[in-house]
């Protein structure tokens, strides 16, 4: 809705952009059915007319094969639009006047219609009907002449008016008394709207597409990208989509309408929006805020009247299976949110998740007495629904300041909430998110009009009912040119390829459709100086041609690279993509240079802190604890670890000096010729790794890392390739005490090991050494006949924490052949310190704790839930359950 809107663009600017369209604006025809001469020259024979009696014939538009028939003023008579023409929209164009001459308004699925400028939109009066049924592999796509012209951008809006769809069914606008004389007036002067007829009927909208529109029809007053005003439950509205609108997506003016497979994306104002006593029913409902941080408000804003917060009806909507996505968006007047409900608006909310990123505004508020008073008494409720947002909640005040409500404890206090990681890849919930099974049968319980799921949120994990009709949400499998900050190089993958080169220093987004290439040392941004964003879009593969190609996020930047489980994000050589031979060490690595701190910094001046990186990456370390290097999920890196500079080879991924900020969940590095992962100091926290057939260590730490993990798969090579350790722990090499010690805490670990032995090293388990503390938990430590030790804590400084009791592992297995390596003291084995610790026991052998890679040991594991939100409530000890596979789908090598 909006309110005081002082934001105006210009017709001129978002009109008539017509690039080889002859004339350069369409050329109205004097009659109906008449036939207009040709506009580029008058002297040849007339154009033959293929519009039907109610539109006029325009010129063509360039790139549009299709003829151009325009429609303008009011149909009183049924209507067609047909497929094989594009539909241009004149000003306001209405179906229908109001309560008398109706007509139906027809439009075939592959239908286009579009509007010109900012003062072109489509009314569906009362008693008139709209039948838009497109399918699955044709929607109908209402649009831009923008749009048409290839003259978008993905920040491209309010470039036509939108739809408006007014019906006869109630408002609490309306006097109560006398609903069937209602006569109320609807933004944009669209006409009038409400009666007395809930089940009243404005037709079907089904596989529609709105995009580009909400405009400034009258100063102050937008249009929505659909408008629903008064519409009856008579209606049906089912799998539509708006696509950056300036106002609103959808809006609801009281009436009963109900809808279902809605998807709203980068809309700049509210997304959904209520009020007026709208009592309808949504299930199936995807919002997602613009991915590159444009304007946006919230998912959703619920009001019942603005003039009058206890008006009747109330506005009081059934919603179930709801995501919204927010993003980064923030203004003086507005910023990214996830629901706000006020003016005395209830309301019924199940299966729902709000999840954004960190500079995410609140995700759930509620606002004004009347509201407060809805949450109170069972008018407004939300239950079986998950909060992932770093600003979850907040409270609503009076007008001296007092808290109202707590929000918080209001939404835990009801059935099956959560404020957790809900685990979506993309809009995805993963194998193991615990929006899965975790749903209300709202079908049973509250109305058989809802589908019975057993889900929360939008998506079951496995079927996307959004593909194939809807825009944006689908990368095209090719593109024609390469994107921005990227140059074209010759193919060696059959697909477009581009190239990444040198310091990188604006925002780049390496879109689905090319391979892009890596061309010696890539860093995004420079030092702390010029902040830069790489966006990596679900399905991209990065390959490197040489060792000497890796990547480098530099400290202020970003990497927002978030694959889906069906589509990860791969970076790997060209051998790998080209399918020749694969081996270790073929391309450099990934390397997060952050602002956190290390023990190597001077810590009484930790913001000039400068440590420069291994292979000559660049400065990492800070004074940020909190810093935020991005994204990393659903990314898989194989085939690294290159020996950049001499008995300097680079890590699969290298977080160094990486923040708690940063997200890291769901990623593989397979194959690399060093250590899978290794922290330098930093707090970033990981969940979900897969580490095989790496070449050295696994999970490598040293110089004060004091971040968490959680779910973490190493298996060393099946074929008994060359291997280390599972865990190299260390605090710092130069100087065992420097502070702040390294002590991660670590849980459900499972060390798959080999029988890999050299002169230089063999296959281990755990090594605990140069004064490195540890919080492990729930670990499952395992290997054939000839793997090396499984548990080792060597030098006097980590021995002492353990002596101590500050270093511990608990409710964790060790079956190894060779399960113990030393002591911890003069009269304490590590044997005897190990069994001494809470739930920790020696299995026989490998089979008798393993299935594969999934835990059979049935020892109880550590509830991690209670140390730390980050953590989930494990199942069994070690990284993979089998009844919850999170590994399957996105991952390679775990078969070898």
């Amino acid at each position: 809705m909006a309110f005081g809107k002082i934001l105006k663009l210009s017709a001129m600017a978002t009109a008539m952009m017509l690039a080889g369209c002859g004339g350069g604006d369409i050329v109205l025809n004097t009659g109906a059915g008449a036939t207009p001469t040709n506009p580029t020259n008058p002297t040849t024979p007339p154009v033959t007319s293929v519009c039907p009696t109610f539109a006029k014939q325009g010129a063509s538009l360039g790139g549009v094969s299709k003829p151009i028939c325009e429609i303008t003023g009011t149909l009183t008579a049924d209507a067609t639009l047909t497929a094989n023409i594009a539909w241009a929209l004149s000003g306001k164009v209405t179906v229908g006047n109001d309560n008398a001459q109706s007509a139906v308004l027809n439009i075939e699925a592959g239908t286009t219609v579009f509007g010109k400028s900012g003062a072109d939109y489509l009314v569906i009066a009362r008693g008139s009907q709209i039948r838009a049924v497109g399918t699955s592999s044709s929607p109908i796509v209402f649009t831009s002449v923008n749009d048409m012209i290839g003259s978008v951008t993905e920040d491209s809006a309010a470039q036509w008016g939108g739809i408006v769809l007014l019906g006869k069914a109630p408002s609490n606008k309306c006097d109560q008394a006398a609903l069937a004389g209602c006569k109320i007036e609807s933004e944009g002067n669209a006409g009038p709207y409400g009666g007395d007829k809930p089940e009243d009927n404005s037709g079907i909208l089904k596989f529609v597409q709105v995009k580009y529109a909400g405009y400034e029809v009258i100063t102050d007053n937008e249009l929505n990208g659909i408008t629903f005003a008064g519409v009856g439950s008579g209606t049906v509205v089912d799998y539509i989509q708006v696509h950056n609108n300036l106002d609103d997506g959808v809006e609801f003016f009281g009436g009963t309408v109900n809808a279902k497979h809605v998807v709203l994306t980068g809309n700049r104002d509210d997304s959904l929006d209520w009020a007026d006593g709208w009592t309808g029913k949504m299930q199936h409902l995807l919002i997602q805020h613009s991915k590159n941080d444009s304007k946006a408000n919230r998912g959703i804003e619920a009001d019942n009247q603005s003039s009058n917060f206890s008006a009747t009806p109330v506005s009081k909507p059934k919603i179930s299976n709801m995501t919204i996505l927010g993003n980064n968006y923030k203004s003086a007047d507005a910023d990214s949110e996830g629901i706000l409900l006020r003016a005395g608006s209830a309301g019924e909310i199940y299966n729902s998740i709000v999840k954004g990123p960190a500079g995410m505004g609140e995700c759930l508020e509620i606002e004004t007495e009347q509201s407060v008073q809805q949450s109170q008494t069972g008018g407004l409720l939300m239950r079986n629904s998950i909060i992932d947002c770093k600003e979850p909640f907040k409270n609503p005040k009076d007008a001296a300041g007092n808290t109202l409500l707590d929000v918080k404890a209001w939404f835990l206090a009801q059935t099956g909430n959560k404020a957790t990681d809900a685990l979506l890849g993309g809009y995805m919930p993963a194998s193991t998110s615990p929006a899965l099974k975790n749903g209300y049968n709202v079908s049973n319980f509250v109305d058989s009009w809802f589908d019975d799921v057993d889900y929360i949120g939008a998506f079951d994990g496995v079927s996307d009912w959004t593909k194939g009709w809807t825009f944006g949400l689908h990368p095209a499998s090719v593109i024609a040119a390469c994107p921005a900050g990227t140059s074209e190089v010759a193919s060696l993958t059959g697909k477009l390829n581009c190239e990444l080169k040198g310091d990188i220093t604006s925002n780049v987004t390496l879109l689905a459709g090319a391979d892009y290439v890596l061309n010696g040392r890539v860093r995004i941004g420079v030092d702390n100086t010029t902040a830069a964003t790489l966006t990596v879009q679900p399905g991209v593969t990065v390959y490197g041609r040489s060792g000497a190609d890796f990547l480098v996020v530099t400290r202020g930047s970003k990497i927002n690279a978030e694959g889906t489980q069906q589509n990860p994000i791969t970076f790997t050589s060209l051998q790998d993509v080209i399918g020749a031979p694969t081996a270790a060490g073929q391309w450099g690595g990934m390397v997060l240079l952050g602002k956190a701190p290390s023990n190597k910094c001077d810590q009484a001046n930790l913001a000039a802190c400068k440590i420069e990186a291994e292979g000559n990456a660049g400065p990492y370390g800070g004074a940020d604890a909190a810093d935020n290097s991005g994204v990393l999920k659903y990314v898989r890196v194989k085939h690294a670890g290159f020996e950049v500079l001499q008995d300097n080879e680079l890590n699969g991924i290298t977080f160094a000096g990486v923040g708690s900020g940063t997200t890291v969940s769901h990623i593989q590095v397979h194959q690399n010729l060093d250590d899978g992962i290794e922290f330098f100091g930093g707090t970033v926290n990981v969940k979900y790794v897969v580490l095989t057939s790496n070449g050295d260590d696994y999970v490598d730490w040293a110089d004060g890392w004091n971040g968490k993990a959680q779910y973490i798969l190493a298996k060393h090579g099946k074929d008994n390739s060359e291997a280390n350790r599972g865990i190299e722990g260390d605090n710092q090499s130069s100087n065992f005490s420097a502070t702040p010690i390294s002590n991660p805490t670590i849980a459900n670990m499972t060390i798959i090991g080999n029988t890999y032995k050299s002169a230089e090293k063999d296959s281990e388990g755990v090594l605990l050494r140069a004064g490195s503390n540890g919080q492990l938990h729930n670990f499952l430590i395992t290997g054939p006949t000839g793997m090396g030790e499984c548990l080792e804590i060597e030098t006097t400084q980590s021995q002492a924490l353990a002596a101590a009791g500050s270093l511990v592992m608990t409710h964790s297995v060790i079956g190894c052949p060779e399960p113990f390596k030393g002591s911890v003291s003069a009269t304490t084995t590590l044997k005897q310190w190990f069994e001494a610790q809470t739930g920790n026991k020696t299995a026989v052998d490998q089979a008798a704790v393993l299935n594969g890679i999934f835990t059979i040991d049935t020892t109880t594991p550590k509830d991690m839930s209670t140390v730390n939100s980050f953590f989930s409530k494990p199942t069994t000890v070690g990284a993979v359950d089998a009844a919850s596979d999170w590994t399957k789908g996105w991952t390679v090598g775990l078969t070898q």
